[in-house]
């Protein structure tokens, strides 16, 4: 029996083919969902995984599969579409699973034979044996795993085109915040995979450098901090001799002891999510945890820096709070803040979040000719309407945010301040280049968006003016004697 498992390329503005850009070999990640469910794949299945973000493969030359499965973001859905079409003609049957399968259930229905919704980990194993009899049920709901039952990801499937290797320890995040659909997805409850089985895990990823997918690594309770520092513990005593980035969130820089214990596990840098510059602007995306403690973000960012560790910044711009001059304003906060790198995003709606059922209530949403709009949900282009921003001046926010940022001497700047304190100033680097290096794409990626959003404007004009038309004939007919 031979199984495909595809990752749909992602349309994402500043993530394009490796080929296309040295850079950008270092921002595209690994689909360690699917190398789990190999993990979880019979033996007498011959596995392939294929990652369309390392280039599209010629799936007609390819060995005919009986079965093929899909995962998918809300952005790759367009291309899930087409590659489940391409293999059901064929006559392959194929199955989806993943977030976007889970939150738009009716729509992916029309797309495949069967569909996953929850985490797929403790249904697959029924999945595959029912395709094996032909009898490929509808519908399998895989709720939220037991993760002491997750065995390895097979990373021998995938092992080369990658800067770096990819490893999970926890799921579920208990913050849920209005805009960001984790919670909806893998639960509200903070669930740690066993420690010795992550540390074993490790061991088998081939990459020196490692990413934690988790959403939020340590968690924001201190049993979650205790536990967390027990792996950092493991980590260190098993000398995997590895580097590591995870994303966490802003009490990473509360626990000294907790920071020391990263560093000497192999901890290179962290993503945290600061979402807005202003205590209003957090409030209104329900993430108030940052501001909680009356913190001074600067100093945190500068304690965790002190270990030698990387801190890169994540803001959202288009909330109701926001007025002309944010994007300038957050880019001057980044440089403050002394952010190694900042990744700054649209507020985007996604299907899930509470952000999307107020957005979609208050008729604010603009790209809605589903399926074809997904493709604009990357989180980097503005497909709603906000509140003091218009569609042109948001992006025009943005650019100036990110010229602003990473200028050649910004850039040198904080590569001189990471490799004065040892903080890895390649990465930074890197990092620093691969985001400039794709501005022009974004440029180009904004005119084309805005010419789409125009033609939309136009008609919706168009229908506006034909229905106040029948509108008034219908009044009018309505005096006639």
């Amino acid at each position: 029996m031979r199984l495909f498992l595809i990752n749909p390329s992602n349309p994402l503005v500043s993530i394009v083919n490796v080929k296309e850009s040295r850079w950008n070999r270092y921002r595209v990640w690994k689909p360690l969902g699917l190398m789990v469910l190999a993990g979880l794949t019979p033996p007498e299945w011959d596995i392939t995984i294929v990652d369309e973000n390392l280039g599209l493969p010629d799936y007609k030359n390819m060995p005919q599969p009986d079965l093929v499965g899909i995962t998918a973001f809300t952005s790759q859905a367009n291309r899930a579409y087409e590659i489940a079409t391409h293999f059901r003609n064929r006559g392959v049957p194929v199955v989806m699973g993943g977030i976007h399968a889970t939150m738009c259930l009716d729509e992916v229905r029309e797309y495949a034979d069967s569909v996953v919704t929850g985490e797929a980990d403790g249904i697959w194993p029924q999945v595959l044996n029912d395709a094996k009899l032909g009898n490929l049920k509808n519908q399998y709901d895989g709720g939220y795993a037991e993760l002491s039952k997750v065995p390895p990801a097979r990373h021998d499937l995938l092992t080369d085109g990658y800067a770096f290797g990819a490893i999970q320890t926890t799921r579920g995040c208990p913050l849920n915040c209005s805009f960001c659909s984790v919670t909806a997805f893998n639960g509200g409850r903070y669930r740690q995979r066993p420690i010795q089985e992550v540390v074993e895990e490790f061991k088998l990823i081939h990459e020196k450098r490692v990413l934690i997918v988790d959403d939020n690594l340590i968690g924001t309770r201190p049993a979650h901090i205790e536990r967390a520092k027990e792996l950092f513990r493991a980590i260190a005593k098993a000398d995997l001799k590895k580097e590591w980035l995870a994303q966490t969130t802003i009490n990473f820089a509360d626990d000294e002891e907790l920071m020391e214990l990263a560093a000497k596990a192999g901890c290179s840098g962290v993503f945290i999510g600061f979402e807005s510059p202003s205590a209003e602007g957090l409030k209104e995306l329900s993430k108030k945890f940052n501001i909680s403690k009356s913190r001074d973000l600067r100093s945190s960012v500068r304690r965790i820096q002190k270990h030698k560790i990387l801190v890169v910044g994540s803001f959202i711009i288009g909330l109701d709070v926001d007025k002309s001059g944010i994007g300038k304003h957050i880019s001057e906060i980044a440089s403050n803040y002394g952010l190694d790198n900042l990744n700054v995003l649209f507020l985007t709606p996604l299907p899930g979040t509470r952000l999307w059922d107020q957005m979609k209530s208050d008729n604010r949403i603009i790209f809605k000719a589903f399926p074809q709009d997904w493709k604009y949900y990357t989180l980097t282009f503005p497909v709603a309407r906000y509140k003091h921003l218009s569609p042109d001046t948001i992006i025009n926010e943005m650019i100036s945010c990110d010229q602003n940022f990473y200028t050649i001497p910004r850039i040198l700047y904080r590569f001189w301040c990471s490799l004065w304190q040892g903080r890895k100033p390649f990465i930074s680097l890197v990092g620093n280049f691969s985001y400039r290096n794709n501005l022009r794409l974004n440029y180009k990626a904004y005119t084309n968006f805005k010419r789409c959003r125009d033609e939309k404007f136009d008609l919706e004009k168009k229908r506006n003016l034909v229905k106040n038309k029948q509108k008034h004939q219908r009044q009018t007919v309505g005096q006639l004697p």
